[in-house]
């Protein structure tokens, strides 16, 4: 499946995004990011990178301890809480993006087939 016809709002989400390759996943028009059972970074986007204001983070890292999102711990948390209770479906809506605040962002975070979880991150394309 070509990376133009992903739709972020698929029900598989993360069946779609694991049919594409490292590339692929680097030219999608929002950010993804993979990580383990643990929180630790195995996949980190090339549009994450550019749009998050973070830069690359580097693989290896752990996501949550370098996160400056508000309400980290919450998130951290769900995340952590829902990987142990089963697969994981969630949406978070946060008002304001670490690189634009005046940008809103959603993220999706769904199981990966490998164990841990993809993050899916869409900001709003509003002009600032």
């Amino acid at each position: 499946m070509p990376a133009a016809n992903i739709d972020f709002n698929a029900a598989d989400l993360a069946a779609q995004i694991e049919a594409l390759s490292q590339a692929e996943l680097d030219t999608l028009p929002f950010g993804v990011i993979l990580l383990d059972r643990a929180g630790t970074v195995l996949f980190y986007s090339e549009t994450e990178a550019r749009q998050s204001g973070y830069g690359k983070i580097p693989l290896g890292k752990k996501f949550f301890e370098l996160s400056r999102c508000v309400g980290n711990e919450d998130f951290r948390d769900r995340i952590l809480r829902a990987m142990e209770e089963g697969p994981v479906d969630l949406e978070f809506g946060f008002p304001r993006d670490y690189a634009d605040p005046k940008r809103e962002l959603r993220i999706r975070v769904q199981s990966a087939a490998r164990g841990g979880v993809w993050l899916f991150i869409e900001r709003d394309t509003r002009p600032a």
